[in-house]
């Protein structure tokens, strides 16, 4: 799936705790927006979960 681009307008004392805390989890700032917001939208049951399509290998 091809992600979007898009500019974000955010205060620098949001943007700091984002980036330290992507800091802390080793994912870059972006990702961890990206994490941040699909965590939300999942819990807010606006986002489906995606059906597993990968098998067991041993299923027969």
């Amino acid at each position: 799936m091809r992600k979007k681009s898009f500019v974000i307008r955010i205060d620098p004392d949001k943007l700091s705790a984002i980036e330290k805390w992507a800091s802390d989890e080793f994912r870059s700032t972006n990702g961890q927006i990206e994490w941040v917001l699909d965590q939300a939208l999942r819990k807010s049951g606006r986002l489906k979960a995606k059906p597993d399509t990968k098998k067991e290998s041993n299923e027969k």
